[in-house]
Parts: structure tokens; sequence; C-alpha cells
């Protein structure tokens, strides 16, 4: 589970749909952006573009340039195309995804795709969501868009304060002081990379948070939000994601689930949808490296290419390369490749870390109706971060199963990696029986564990120095997913929503470099509401004036 969503004061309450149908209401796309072309417009001028991963990134960018007429090859190492989204099957054929996907309110422009797709509508209503120590239920988070429309921060207390808290007031009232620098973080690019540099521990001691709001919320918020804890991840982005997925508008929080596999409810429609547009996808071909032209300013001129199951190496023709990839592979990458390793600025994600996950799916001998259809555990294994999913409430396949399903992740699993399938079974079901005791005396009568090392980026304190840019110092290289920097959309984190926005906004480099088609419209980021605007310009012109004057300022 990986939070974030939306609404500026005074606009009208958003339509609320009915229990698992139909999309969210409609949002615009980003002023001034024109439409893309509609099929049958001009051609991409014959060229080629190969885009390297699946997954939303990918599919995003290779989608839009292959409706631009460009002739666009997309690469996937796995035979299953999709990322980490990519969908798994055991022996009986029972599916198993490499984790639990949320669709949180602001992911405006993936609800775009999917209204565009034309599929039946492949996610849930709004859910709500538990939060779980040992102890018991620490609190829970409601759907916001069907509550009083109130200006942020003061909607989200108002409409949580009745709610069951294992945290005493006064001490959740502690967390006040650290979300006024939300206030500050982003005054300027230097105040960004002053807070990128600090851990968030270390900004909320320093603002006083409670070590009981500490341990039992912000840190297993954080565990399965950016998949750290709060020592290891920097105050800038834990703000930014704080605010994409929680703080930005009253209803940020609210999120829905796929009904069934993401790979086979929205991929394959999207697959089907390039390869109409007259892309290709080679699903089973691992990129090894990158041809070059000294005499077109080392620009790419192909991309080399292994298939998986024969070995042999195949050479893709590029005009320009979209790299769509998660850190690990992009390492690998740059590694492998002289062209890559030459640029300090490509050379610097050498730098970047990743964190390992677990994914298990269990089936129960008998059906237990859970509280909560999503929640978060705190505190049940010493560094690991973990949620469940109450799959016969999610999706369709097991609505009436005759056992409950229920799907279990661990983000920052290193520690949980050498254990046996059978242990991290028994621990996950033992997990779940301290939250809904109805799973105590049942038994697992089915599973499947999935194993990812180094999955997901680590966005540790002064990682932002090593992250690079979309566009590259190799002319027509450019790169996607969430973990680039220098966009101004949504939060990082795994962010299905800006890993998408970045493969958009890959393809638009590439229409601008190559000079043919339309760019990509994108939806926006709802605005800040006007009294978070306001006091963003008075808290920017403060820090401004004090540290023109020599002075400290009272934030950072």
């Amino acid at each position: 589970m990986h939070l974030t969503g939306p609404r500026a004061a005074g606009r009208p309450l958003a339509p609320r749909r009915a229990a698992h149908g139909g999309p969210p209401p409609r949002r615009q796309a980003v002023a001034g952006a024109p439409r893309a072309a509609a099929a049958g417009a001009p051609a991409g001028g014959g060229k080629n573009v190969v885009v390297i991963g699946g997954g939303w990134a990918g599919f995003g960018a290779a989608k839009h340039l292959a409706e631009q007429g460009y002739d666009v090859t997309l690469l996937e190492a796995s035979l299953n195309p999709g990322g980490l989204s990519g969908g798994f099957r055991t022996r009986e054929g029972k599916v198993v995804e490499a984790g639990m996907k949320g669709f949180w309110y602001e992911y405006g422009n993936i609800f775009s795709l999917l209204r565009e797709l034309d599929i039946p509508w492949p996610l849930t209503d709004w859910t709500t969501s538990g939060f779980w120590s040992p102890k018991g239920l620490t609190t829970e988070a409601p759907v916001f868009s069907r509550q009083q429309q109130l200006p942020t921060l003061v909607g989200q207390f108002v409409h949580t304060a009745g709610l069951h808290w294992s945290i005493p007031l006064q001490e959740r009232l502690s967390m006040l002081p650290f979300l006024t620098t939300l206030l500050d973080y982003k005054s300027s690019p230097e105040t960004f990379e002053r807070y990128d540099r600090m851990s968030a521990r270390d900004l909320a001691r320093e603002w006083g948070m409670s070590k009981r709001m500490y341990d039992d919320f912000f840190t297993p918020t954080l565990a399965v939000g950016l998949f750290a804890p709060p020592e290891d991840l920097s105050a800038a982005v834990t703000l930014e994601t704080l605010e994409f997925y929680a703080l930005g508008h009253q209803n940020s929080f609210d999120v829905c689930w796929p009904k069934g596999p993401i790979s086979e409810l929205i991929f394959q429609p999207l697959v089907k949808r390039i390869e109409a547009a007259g892309g290709r996808i080679r699903a089973g071909r691992l990129v090894t490296g990158f041809e070059s032209d000294p005499l077109k300013g080392g620009a790419i001129t192909a991309v080399t290419a292994r298939d998986v199951a024969s070995g042999a190496e195949e050479s893709f023709p590029a005009d320009a390369v979209v790299s769509a990839i998660g850190v690990t592979g992009f390492q690998k990458l740059v590694t492998a490749s002289p062209l890559l390793a030459a640029r300090p600025e490509l050379r610097a994600a050498m730098n970047l870390r990743a964190i390992d996950c677990v994914a298990l799916r269990l089936w129960f001998d008998k059906k237990v109706d859970c509280r909560f259809p999503a929640n978060v555990l705190a505190g049940f294994e010493r560094t690991a971060g973990a949620t469940f999913f109450d799959l016969n409430a999610l999706q369709d396949e097991y609505r009436d199963a005759p056992g409950s399903v229920i799907t279990v992740d661990f983000y920052g699993a290193s520690e949980l990696l050498p254990l046996s399938d059978d242990e991290l079974v028994a621990r996950a079901a033992a997990h779940i029986g301290k939250c809904e005791p109805g799973f105590r005396g049942a038994r697992v009568v089915d599973s499947a564990v999935l194993r990812f090392r180094k999955a997901v980026t680590h966005f540790s304190p002064g990682s932002l120095a090593s992250r690079p840019f979309q566009a590259t110092g190799v002319p027509n290289l450019f790169l996607a997913g969430d973990w680039v920097k220098g966009l101004d959309h949504g939060a990082n984190g795994l962010s299905q929503e800006r890993a998408y926005v970045t493969g958009l906004t890959a393809a638009n480099l590439v229409v601008g470099s190559l000079g043919h088609g339309a760019p990509a419209p994108i939806v926006d980021v709802e605005r800040a509401e006007p009294h978070i605007a306001a006091g963003r310009e008075v808290v920017a012109a403060l820090r401004g004036a004090v540290e023109g004057l020599g002075l400290k300022s009272p934030f950072l």
C-alpha cells in the first residue's frame, strides 16, 4: 500500500460513485496543453523510438508516441510485460500479483487513461483503511469525499476526531508543528535540497512530535508509503508524499483498488491499444547496451537486447530512446554501457539505493469478514512495514469464494528474504490473526510467496543529488520512472500516477526533440487551497527576509 489526492476550497463536492462502478469525476488537462493527435494524425516522420521497460511509465510513453505515428518498439525483460504490476499465477492457476496497488484521488491522468481505454471500470469504490499495532486498532481512515468539504488539515482533523484513536488527542496534536513545514519545504529549490539532506526523523524531533505519535502512526505510514522508516527517508520526499497522498486536500487519502489483476484488467487492453496504433511490444528482451554516433554528439543510433529465451542478440534502430525502468535496472545499464557511464549525471545514479519487498497471497479454509478492506500494520516486524488486504471485499474473482483470500505485502523486507515460504506464510497469518480474531482458528490451504530484491527506490536523505533529470546529456535519451527528479507532479515513492506522468513527459520530450506530433495532455495536480498558498507566500517572504539579514530561518 503506498500512500496519496483533491479539491480547492469552494469547489463543489465531487459526485459520489456507486459502489464498485464508474470512474471518478472528470478532471481537465493542464491549461494550454494541446490534445493528443487522433488516429490519422501526422506521422512521426518514419522515426524509430525504443522504449525500455513496461509498466506505467513505459506503456504511457509508448502509447502516446505510437499514436503520434512514431515507429515504437517497447522492450521488456520479463515474459509478461507490466513491470511491478505484472501478474503471476501459481501452479494451480491462481492469480498472484507483485503487491497490491492503490489508486488515489489525485490520480487524474490514470483515471483519464482508463476512461479513454473504454473498458469495464476496473477499480472499486473508495474504501476505508485500518491502522493496526500488535496491541490492536490504532485508528482508521474514512472516505473523506463523502464528508462535508472543509479546508485541508481542518477537514482531516474534524472527520477523524470522532473515530477510534488509541493515541491521545494531545499526542496527535504534537504532529501539527511538524506539518507547518509543508508551508516551507518548497520555498525554493535550495530549500527543498536542504530538507532533502535531512531525515524525516530529525525533522519530526526538531518540531516536537511525541514518541507515541512517531512510533504508532508516523513510522508505519512512511513504512508503507515510502517503504523505509523515517530515519532512512529524506524529509523533503516525506513532506512531498504526505502532501500528495494525505494532506494536499481533504480528499487526498481517498483510495480505491483494482477489482482484479492490473496486468489483466488494465495493461492487456493498454498493450492492445499500443499495438493497434502500430507499436510493438517485445517481451523477454533484456537491454544490454547502445550503439552511438560521435558525429551526432554521441546520440544513440541503436539499442541492443538479448532474447532471454534463446540468448540471441538483437539490434533495434533508434532515433530516440526512453528508459522507463527502475533504479536497479538503470544501474545495470550504466554499468554495462560506456556511453551512459561517461555521463557524470547518469553515473551518479549508482549512488541510489533500492528496497526489498515480499508479497504473499493466502487462501484460508473459512471466510472471515474483515473490518477494513485495506490495513496498515505497525510494529509487527522489527524493520519491515506491512499491509494486508481482504480480496473477498475488493476483487470480483474472490467475492463468492468459500474462504478468505488475503494478500500481505512487506516493505523494507531484507530481514525476511532468507526465511522459507512456510515461515513467511505462518508469520503473515499470525499478524492477520492479531488484527482479526476470526482468523485465529483458520487454516491456510494454499499460498504463494513472491520475493523482490531491490524492487523499489529508497529515497534516503541526500538522494536528490544523485537522481537524474528526464532529459540527459545523451542527446536523444530520456528517462521515465517515479524516481527521476525535476517533475513537479505528485509524489515520489511507488506512485503509479507519477510514473505514468513521467512516461507522458518523456514522450513529450521525444516529440519536442524529433519535431513530429503533438505533446500529450497532462492533468495537473490540484492547486493548493487558498489558505495554504497564502501561507507559503508568507513563509517564503519571511525566509527570504530573515536569511537576507544573515539570520537563521525559523524553519531550517
